[in-house]
């Protein structure tokens, strides 16, 4: 699918892209993989990984730029849109900046992409989307809604869209894991409330879900990965065992259980063996044969929340896991 096709990541220096492009290159060899993102640094630190590989480009600019994607698109096939403000309590407290890059960015990418006859956009989601109570969590809602009407907007282009959505990501910058390593010494770690749940998925599985995304889509659809959750202070103890534990109340913006898939959103969910998809209502493409395949409706009343889970990850699998990935903490 990938093999010889030329993508483009946008917000590529990030977690996710650290991850993606050497997992692309790998298993699909694609003819070109652009890196989209506006921090120089990490684009100067990321080409040095890179250097000698011609597939590898870096492309500077900002998804707010519409002028500059329009340059960076051209020829592109497929996109992979992992750009976004996404740190909760920076969110809450600069709304206007959050809103000009998940939102207003969403918006130039998806024209551009119409405009360049893109053949397929993945948009990178976060579990906050569903029934969100943080600033964050409701413009990634409304991207995600508006990556879904773009399949509508792209008419005859033939561009496709579709989301993935999923939980914490184990290990990414700014997430719990490095945190609560950074701290361990210390001998205290904060908790924001001991009964808090988190979804847990590795970037590898992100990734894996971005390409079945790419792969199985007819536009519209938004994948929801099966995954573990665990309690946040299990994932405290595994990391310090020994340190004390210090309850500071749940931040602006924040949940005490994640939810990736809403009660209103069950009507149009179908269950699959590793994931859900959720249809859109919109021109009755919930009913369409092609996007269900060969899914299940989910039952009335259903709801994919951290607490409800019927996966939990252990305090071993956690062990082993940062044991294994150490040194790709935090980048």
């Amino acid at each position: 699918m990938l093999c010889n096709k030329t993508i483009l990541v946008t917000g590529g220096t990030g977690s996710f892209g650290n991850v993606f492009v050497p997992m692309t290159l790998t298993h699909f060899n694609p003819k070109k993989l652009i890196i989209f993102s506006r921090d120089e640094m990490k684009q100067w630190e990321m080409a040095k990984k890179y250097e000698g590989d011609p597939r590898v480009r870096f492309f500077i600019g900002d998804v707010r730029d519409k002028e500059r994607l329009y340059r960076a698109l051209d020829g592109v096939d497929y996109v992979v849109h992992a750009a976004a403000t996404k740190i909760v309590p920076i969110a809450e407290y600069n709304p206007f900046e959050c809103v000009k890059t998940n939102i207003i960015g969403a918006m130039n990418l998806i024209d551009v992409c119409i405009d360049k006859s893109v053949k397929g956009v993945v948009a990178l989601s976060t579990d906050k989307a569903s029934s969100p109570v943080s600033l964050y969590g409701a413009t990634k809602l409304a991207s995600d809604k508006l990556f879904v009407a773009g399949n509508a907007y792209s008419g005859e282009h033939g561009t496709r869209f579709s989301v993935v959505r999923y939980g914490n990501v184990m290990g990414s910058r700014g997430s719990v894991i490095p945190f609560f390593l950074s701290l361990r010494e210390k001998g205290i770690l904060p908790i924001t409330d001991e009964r808090m749940t988190r979804f847990m998925i590795s970037l590898e599985q992100g990734v894996e879900l971005v390409w079945h995304a790419l792969a199985d889509m007819e536009g519209g659809e938004i994948y929801v990965k099966k995954i573990p959750s665990m309690r946040v202070v299990d994932v405290a103890r595994t990391i310090a065992p020994e340190a004390r534990l210090e309850t500071i109340g749940i931040r602006p913006g924040e949940k005490l259980h994640e939810q990736m898939i809403s009660v209103e959103d069950a009507y149009n969910t179908y269950e699959y063996a590793d994931c859900y998809k959720i249809l859109p209502a919109i021109h009755n493409w919930n009913e369409c044969p092609l996007r269900i395949k060969y899914g299940q409706r989910v039952p009335e009343g259903f709801v994919y929340s951290s607490e409800n889970n019927q996966q939990w990850m252990s305090q071993a699998i956690l062990r082993t896991w940062i044991a294994e990935n150490m040194g790709m903490m935090g980048h």
